[in-house]
């Protein structure tokens, strides 16, 4: 009995075996190095990548787009999917993409690497240097500029993957998923100065079913910003700082606007950034929404606004609409969230006086002002508060 189970065993091992290699064997893989890559980060790749692209979604079977260790030059690329065959597409990256060093070459192109209604597309591993330096510089002196374009971004694509992938130097926005279904992000690395402007870590937004976890972002703007019909998005274990910290909005600069709901954001820390976890709208007339909101189990490292619900938005009080913002706030939870503020109020809720914010709740919420109670703000806000929570609330029943 015990041989017959011996051999069901080993027979089974086999089985697993020569079926695990024949799928690896049965892959499509493509080497952009064959296609005509070098990786001495100055001869132009785009081309090889490109032919990458178009052989991986003509193949009917799973494939491989291999990048090699080196720093390959790649300018302006679109990723469409719209005429792919195939549903399972690896980009495997063991080295560094660089974006021309002239910020005019893509510098107004909108974005850097580009994905176009895609299904099953993993970006795994690998450095995106966008080399974004020089047009910092450019708009921080006030000179005419280009816009800057996104390093990396996925439009009206599905399931999607993105893991251990480090972006650097961004001209613009590291990551955009804009449009898409089923995005898991993790292990993602973004790095820009603190003074870079306009470099948000990563932008979701007109998006379902998101998952951002285990990811550190340092950079000039929001390390996570959450745009207009955004819904089901998941954040988790995130190290912010430098940034302003993790934003929802802005809202509310269209009439007509899709919300935002179903967020959680859990397990971040915030060091040192201008802001913890933000809401920010326009002063102006919207039927936008943000409710079902969870900020959970979060550590406020000498932040300027750790809690803070802005619908009165305007950055550097310029054009201002100073109307009345129509976004409605609703639902929102702060739970477990402690730490240090930079700044003597601590928790600012400056909402509407014509959609007030309701069914605020505070809960277990201990923040601190050079090592003394810090204070709390609050302006057309409703809700509650319960367990320990200092600074005292000032929200009305």
């Amino acid at each position: 009995m015990a041989g017959a189970l011996s051999f069901f065993l080993a027979f089974q091992y086999f089985l697993l075996t020569f079926f695990h290699y024949s799928s690896i064997a049965a892959n499509a893989n493509y080497n952009v190095q064959s296609l005509g890559a070098k990786s001495d980060g100055k001869t132009d790749c785009t081309k090889a990548f490109l032919s990458a692209w178009t052989s991986a979604c003509a193949s009917t079977q799973p494939a491989t787009i291999y990048v090699p260790p080196g720093r390959y030059l790649l300018g302006a690329a679109t990723f469409a999917g719209k005429s792919c065959k195939n549903t399972v597409i690896t980009i495997q990256i063991d080295g560094t993409l660089v974006a021309p060093s002239d910020v005019n070459v893509i510098g107004n192109s909108g974005n850097w690497i580009k994905f176009e209604s895609v299904t099953g597309v993993s970006v795994i591993d690998g450095t995106l240097d966008a080399q974004g330096a020089n047009l910092w510089a450019c708009k921080n002196s006030g000179k005419s500029c280009p816009t800057g374009a996104t390093t990396l971004a996925f439009y009206n694509s599905n399931n999607i993957i993105m893991n251990g992938l480090s972006s650097i130097n961004s001209q613009k926005f590291n990551i955009l998923v804009d449009g898409c279904q089923n995005a898991k992000l993790v292990g993602i690395k973004v790095s820009a100065p603190g003074n870079s402007p306009n470099t948000d870590g990563i932008h979701v937004e007109k998006s379902t079913g998101v998952t951002i976890m285990n990811s550190r972002i340092g950079t000039g703007d929001d390390c996570v910003s959450i745009g207009p019909g955004t819904s089901n998005l998941w954040i988790e274990n995130i190290a912010c700082g430098p940034g302003h910290g993790i934003s929802i909005g802005s809202l509310g600069w269209d009439l007509q606007e899709p919300g935002v709901q179903n967020v959680t954001v859990k397990s971040a820390t915030f060091t040192g950034t201008q802001n913890g976890v933000r809401v920010k709208t326009w002063a102006r007339p919207s039927n936008g929404f943000v409710k079902n909101i969870l900020f959970q189990h979060l550590v406020m490292v000498n932040v300027e606004n750790p809690i803070i619900i802005d619908q009165n938005y305007c950055p550097n009080d310029h054009n201002c609409p100073n109307q009345v913002s129509g976004v409605k706030i609703s639902d929102v939870t702060y739970q477990d969230i402690h730490g240090s503020s930079a700044t003597e109020t601590a928790v600012k809720f400056d909402c509407s006086k014509g959609n007030p914010c309701s069914d605020i709740t505070l809960e277990d919420v201990k923040l601190t002002y050079k090592n003394e109670p810090a204070h709390s703000s609050c302006i057309n806000a409703i809700g509650k508060s319960s367990g320990s929570v200092e600074p005292n609330s000032c929200l009305s029943l």
